[in-house]
């Protein structure tokens, strides 16, 4: 099955395009306009091992904000598109990520709920000029349109480069293990309810 996904998002404040490859190989082409978050992205294509191509163009003389947060959304809608009906995935994953003195802890569920949970206390609100704020905003919009429940608790860290890039590097983890596939299920959805 090929779990592969292409979305477009169109607005007044950005222009977004997003392909991801759920059994990719970590490779990543993507241009935000942002340097730190395209090094977040980043961080989630390797460590999930996911092919993902992100390209964005917004109104960045604003602020960060709208591009941040519909890259978000634009990335939910293409990861619900390329899971389709998630029959035989493990559908939880977690995932603790240290760099340095910074410890993240990130465990989703492919619930077709969304839900967020975030809790980091950045010990700044830069990483050079990017404003920290954005960050959650990017994973409500991720959460809300990839129909998933999301927990996210940076657990230490001094520096606010470190605490972020343990949060995506988690967040890359942790939905690497919830979309595999479970040999032992026999194909079937992780459900008792029968529908996710």
């Amino acid at each position: 099955m090929v779990r592969i996904a292409k979305v477009e998002r169109r607005t007044y404040e950005t222009q977004i395009d997003v392909e991801v490859n759920l059994d990719g190989v970590g490779k990543s082409e993507i241009s935000t306009g942002i340097g730190f978050f395209d090094h977040m992205l980043d961080q989630v294509a390797r460590h999930g091992l996911f092919d993902l191509v992100v390209k964005a163009e917004g109104d960045l003389h604003i602020d960060t904000h709208h591009t941040v947060e519909d890259i978000g959304i634009t990335l939910g809608q293409a990861f619900a598109k390329a899971l389709s009906d998630k029959n035989g995935i493990f559908r939880y994953g977690y995932a603790y990520v240290p760099l340095d003195e910074a410890l993240s802890r990130v465990v989703v569920d492919l619930s077709g709920r969304p839900g967020l949970e975030y809790s980091v206390d950045y010990v700044r609100g830069r990483i050079g000029d990017f404003d920290v704020d954005v960050i959650r905003e990017f994973f409500q919009g991720f959460v809300n349109h990839a129909g998933i429940t999301l927990h996210i608790d940076n657990l230490k860290g001094i520096n606010a480069h470190h605490q972020s890039e343990t949060v995506f590097k988690a967040l890359g983890r942790a939905l690497r293990m919830a979309v595999a596939y479970d040999e032992r299920s026999g194909g079937a959805l992780p459900s008792t309810k029968g529908q996710l």
